[in-house]
């Protein structure tokens, strides 16, 4: 039931990521709520639940990005599975660290999205990607603040009372 959620709440994000960037006049700009979401599956979901949950966040940000194929599905999942490691070193457990952590995965995010957007694409330098990233960082890490209490009310409904069905 996480992943129908987690797809669902990624589309409708989406979408109202694509409209709120167009109407602030963010041409190149973007707001990464896939990192957000990713990143919180990284911090609360179970490996499997969560890497086929962030495979499908990536696979809808590839297909509305327009990016070369497989790149976002990858990086959601490598977000995620890199995203694992951070508990066993930091408490992250309120919504500032939440969005700290979020900022922070959004940094590596758009290093690996510049990176390999230059191997295989050969017309603009990265110069143009990384002049917009802190713009970027700030609004994910404004969105993370914004979506915590959502996702963690989404997270205690799918939590299931103990009982003997469980």
């Amino acid at each position: 039931m996480k992943f129908l959620v987690t797809v669902a709440l990624a589309l409708a994000l989406l979408t109202l990521e694509s409209v709120l960037v167009k109407q602030a006049g963010l041409e190149l700009g973007r707001i990464d709520v896939t990192v957000v979401l990713v990143a919180f599956l990284a911090l609360r979901a179970t490996l499997v639940e969560g890497s086929i949950s962030a495979f499908s966040v990536g696979y809808l940000l590839d297909l509305m990005s327009g990016q070369p194929t497989w790149l976002y599905t990858f990086l959601a999942v490598f977000i995620f599975l890199v995203g694992r490691l951070v508990p066993t070193f930091v408490e992250v457990r309120g919504a500032l660290a939440f969005a700290l952590f979020s900022m922070a995965a959004d940094v590596g995010h758009s290093l690996l999205v510049t990176f390999f957007t230059w191997l295989t694409v050969k017309e603009d330098g990265p110069g143009s990607q990384l002049a917009e990233m802190p713009l970027q960082v700030a609004l994910t890490g404004l969105a993370a603040l914004a979506l915590f209490p959502l996702l963690r009310r989404f997270e205690a409904s799918q939590e299931r009372p103990a009982g003997l069905l469980r």
